[in-house]
């Protein structure tokens, strides 16, 4: 297929195809929406390989830009869902998959909207979401996602490097915290690689990672909600300095209620919870529905 840049990109975009699609978009980048396009098909071609995409995958992806992820993504799966809430972005996407892959063209779909608000998708359910997310919204639309579409069995995203720290972080980690604790309610998490600056446009000030989320085999298991553990796990990152038994004192009632709860837990009302795993917490959510 003719391409042209001068890069060995084949029907995935290079520096110059970005530059120009651009262009004639009238598109800039913007801070505020956290834009930055990857510009290097090689990249592209990493990460559908660290997403381990298959033949039979239906992949959903959140903030697909210009489309340079979207195409490596069609390559490989049986399917791809695009998310966009930019307007000029979201109708010029169909014209540039049908463009550089037109073998492909039926097995694109796109939902123009804020991946935050978004409840159902079109076609057959998602098995995997591959996204580059926008750095001011990662987590949140991390979460959304994983609670709102249970078939998604494999998460493969790109966030800012002190983000993905966060969400792969493990007890007793300094970065540890309420996004780490909420990622491994639904999955096994860890870091997937780093990915440098220059690969994007613009070129972002911070250095990125790859972290890739395994939807756990079986939930954790616990009679309290998810949303009575994720209670828990805010009111002790609220102020993380603070013991539990103090952190914990609105959540419970009072601080006297807190440390029942916990001692009820077996957790020490001494500890901070940067040291409590998620099933840990779930225990204490437990342990106060039954002190009621």
């Amino acid at each position: 297929m003719s391409n042209s840049s001068t890069d060995d990109s084949g029907p995935l975009l290079g520096p110059a195809d970005i530059r120009e699609l651009a262009g004639a978009l009238g598109v800039r980048p913007t801070k505020q929406r956290g834009q930055n396009f990857v510009i290097d098909a090689n990249t592209v071609r990493r990460i559908v390989r660290t997403a381990e995409v298959r033949p039979d995958d239906v992949v959903v992806e959140i903030g697909p830009g210009l489309g340079s992820l979207t195409l490596g993504l069609l390559e490989a799966a049986d399917r791809v869902i695009a998310v966009e809430i930019d307007e000029v972005l979201a109708a010029a996407l169909p014209s540039t998959v049908a463009a550089r892959l037109p073998g492909r063209a039926d097995r694109f779909a796109l939902v123009h909207s804020d991946a935050m608000h978004v409840t159902e998708l079109p076609g057959p359910e998602p098995t995997a979401l591959v996204a580059n997310l926008p750095y001011n919204v990662a987590v949140p639309v991390l979460l959304h996602m994983l609670a709102t579409f249970p078939s998604i069995d494999r998460t493969l995203v790109m966030v800012q490097s002190e983000v993905a720290d966060r969400l792969a972080a493990r007890p007793g980690n300094k970065v540890y915290g309420v996004p780490s604790v909420k990622a491994n309610w639904y999955a096994e998490v860890k870091r997937a690689g780093a990915i440098g600056r220059n690969v994007f446009w613009p070129a972002p000030n911070v250095d990125s990672g790859l972290v890739s989320l395994v939807r756990r085999d079986k939930p954790v298991e616990t009679s309290a909600t998810r949303a009575e553990v994720f209670a828990v796990v805010d009111a002790a990152f609220a102020q993380r300095r603070k013991t539990l038994r103090a952190a914990l004192a609105g959540w419970a009632g009072s601080a006297a209620a807190a440390e029942a709860a916990l001692v009820a837990a077996g957790i020490s009302p001494q500890a901070r919870g940067e040291a409590l795993t998620v099933e840990e917490f779930a225990r204490i959510a437990e342990m106060r529905e039954a002190g009621k």
